[in-house]
């Protein structure tokens, strides 16, 4: 956790290698203090075929899901970060926006987790 997908228009390779792009968007939320570093997740979903507005635009957008209890305050600053650092690698590209989404503690379960509960029986 947490858990980061850039869906973008597949033109936006053209400029940085896939890798070196997750590479900064690990850098920019390691940068906010809110997560452990080898606990950060990126992935990266190039498309072919897209519209934005309509029209074959070039995108970017960020799927950030975390686990719930930072504020907003601190999921806003997440955001402007992560844009403000794609916005300066990519500074032709209009559409550039990100979204935080909270994981329920409640709810989530993970492969380790299970593995911990099979132990302490």
């Amino acid at each position: 956790m947490p858990h980061f997908v850039m869906d973008c228009s597949d033109t936006v390779l053209n400029l940085y290698e896939q890798k070196f792009i997750c590479e900064q968007i690990h850098i920019a939320a390691l940068g906010t203090g809110l997560f452990v570093e080898n606990e950060i997740k990126v992935r990266l979903n190039t498309f072919k075929i897209y519209s934005v507005g309509n029209i074959e635009d070039e995108f970017i957008h960020i799927f950030a899901y975390i686990m719930q209890g930072r504020t907003t305050v601190q999921k806003a600053n997440l955001s402007k970060k992560i844009v403000s650092k794609l916005t300066s690698m990519f500074p032709n590209i209009q559409n550039i926006a990100m979204n935080v989404a909270d994981f329920e503690k409640a709810t989530y379960c993970n492969h380790a987790m299970l593995k911990a509960i099979k132990s302490s029986k």
